[in-house]
Formats: C-alpha cells, sequence, structure tokens
C-alpha cells in the first residue's frame, strides 16, 4: 500500500516566533513537547508546563540546550492558581505574553452508561476546563502586549464526529471547538485570535498507552494517507496558526487528521479497540 510519508523540511527553523513569549500547556510530552520544541528553535521564550514537573524542565532544558530561552515548571490545568503563576513567571522572566497553546489533555473509553462521575469530571477538568483557565489566565496578559493567538487542540472526535465508547472525551472536545470560537470573537477587537488543531490519530504517549504495536499499525494503514502522525506535523500546524502568516484566521477549526474526516465511517471502533478498552 502506498503511503503519502511524512515529508521533512529542507529549511532550518528561523525566527518566525522571534519576540515572542508563548506558554504551551501539556508540554512535557506528546505534542505540547513537539511545540514548546518548535516554537523554541523558531525563536519563542517558553514557559513550558505540566503535570509532570521532570517532563517540563526536561523540555525546557532541551530547548535551552540548543540556544533558546525557556523555563518549565509543573502545571495543573484544573487549578487555576497553577495557570496564573504561570503567566506571572511568563512575564516576569521573558516580558509580555503574545502566545497560548493548550495541550493538556487525556483520554478515557466508555459509553455514558459506563463513565462514572469521577471519570467524566476528570476527563471534562483537564481538557475542557482546563483550556478555559488557561485562556482566562492568559488573555488579560495578552491584551497588556497589545494581542495575541490562542491555539486549542479539538480532536477529530469531538470537532467534526463522535466514536462510540467515548462520551466524555468526545464530549470534552466538542466544547473545546466551540470555545474557541467563544474566544475567537469575543476578543477579536482586541488583536487577539483563537484557533483550534482538530488532530486525527497521532503517534503520542497518550495513544501508545491504548493501544497495542499491532493496533497502531493497523490504525496508521487505516488512514487515507497511510500512516499516523507524528506529533511535530502538528507542532507545524500550531506554528503557521501562532504566526503572522495567519493574521487574518481566527475562529477556525484545522483539521489534521490524514484525511480521517474526510473517509465515512473510520472510527476506533473498527479496530475493535472501543470495546477492549471501555468499562
Amino acid at each position: 500500500m502506498h503511503r503519502l510519508r511524512r515529508r521533512v523540511s529542507t529549511n532550518e527553523p528561523g525566527g518566525r516566533l522571534r519576540g515572542k513569549v508563548a506558554l504551551v500547556t501539556g508540554g512535557g510530552s506528546g505534542i505540547g513537547a513537539a511545540v514548546a520544541t518548535r516554537f523554541g528553535a523558531e525563536g519563542a521564550s517558553v514557559v513550558v508546563g505540566d503535570i509532570s514537573e521532570e517532563g517540563a524542565r526536561r523540555i525546557a532544558d532541551e530547548i535551552t540546550a540548543r540556544g533558546g530561552h525557556a523555563v518549565g515548571r509543573r502545571v495543573d490545568v484544573t487549578l487555576p492558581g497553577d495557570l496564573d503563576r504561570m503567566v506571572a513567571e511568563a512575564k516576569r522572566r521573558f516580558g509580555p505574553v503574545n502566545v497560548l497553546v493548550t495541550c493538556a489533555g487525556v483520554l478515557e473509553f466508555g459509553s455514558v452508561v459506563e463513565t462514572d462521575l469521577e471519570k467524566w469530571n476528570r476527563v471534562i477538568g483537564i481538557n475542557l476546563t482546563g483550556t478555559f483557565l488557561a485562556a482566562r489566565a492568559a488573555i488579560p496578559a495578552m491584551k497588556e502586549a497589545g494581542g495575541g493567538a490562542i491555539v486549542t487542540f479539538s480532536s477529530s472526535t469531538g470537532a467534526h464526529d463522535a466514536a462510540p465508547g467515548t462520551a466524555a472525551y468526545v464530549a470534552s472536545k466538542g466544547g473545546v471547538t466551540m470555545l474557541t470560537k467563544c474566544l475567537a470573537l469575543d476578543h477579536a477587537k482586541e488583536g487577539i485570535r483563537a484557533n483550534a488543531i482538530a488532530p486525527g490519530p497521532t503517534l503520542t504517549p497518550m495513544l501508545r498507552s491504548v493501544m497495542t504495536g499491532p493496533e497502531l499499525k493497523a490504525f496508521g494503514e487505516a488512514m487515507p494517507i497511510g500512516r499516523l502522525a507524528e506529533p511535530e506535523e502538528l507542532a507545524s500546524a500550531a506554528l503557521f496558526l501562532v504566526s503572522e502568516d495567519a493574521s487574518y484566521v481566527t475562529g477556525a477549526v484545522f483539521a489534521v487528521d490524514g484525511g480521517q474526516t474526510a473517509k465515512v465511517g473510520m472510527t476506533l471502533e473498527d479496530l475493535g479497540t472501543v470495546s477492549r478498552h471501555s468499562g
């Protein structure tokens, strides 16, 4: 089967974000780590927040080792105080905040009747409320800076379609999609843009934790593009959306999913993973 392979850019990272100060939640691994690393390579000063302080500091240290500017700290996105302190540290260390990317997220399987309240609250709290709290903390700082850009992470299941056995996750990501549109409308005249990325299945620790190697292989082969996404490909989309190249883009939902949402009836259920992991 022919697969569309990832094209590696021949251009070295440059200064598309030089002078910008960026906050990245969930930046200690997966897509968030790729976003933080790419932004640092493009000249941004980055505050990497993650529930794992070790992970956040590791990514920040890697950015610094390459000549960039970054700091890592433990951030629980369900705690308003953690996000307020993240913004305050960014301003103190680097200056006005221009960019926020919210990557913190969790995945739980289960239908409505299979999902207890604790599991529901955890998923909604991290994925949706965490996005709300991060934006609420960052927007006043962006207004002080004269504007900024927000990128949230929805999902191909939640932004466009649903999938059986993922009630809490899909509800949370659907909420993120509409919250992002509200952010765009409410703050456009303040010079703040907000857009959502709806990724398809991506080779992250979260996906690897719920699928076996053979399942990942089968899922990738079932994609129209013939493979799963790499986190760096999502980081490239985020870079575009926070850069001046996207200066007239706000309130949009960008599907970066290898054609998944264009293919009718393609869900995790087709591979038997939902029934195996639900409950």
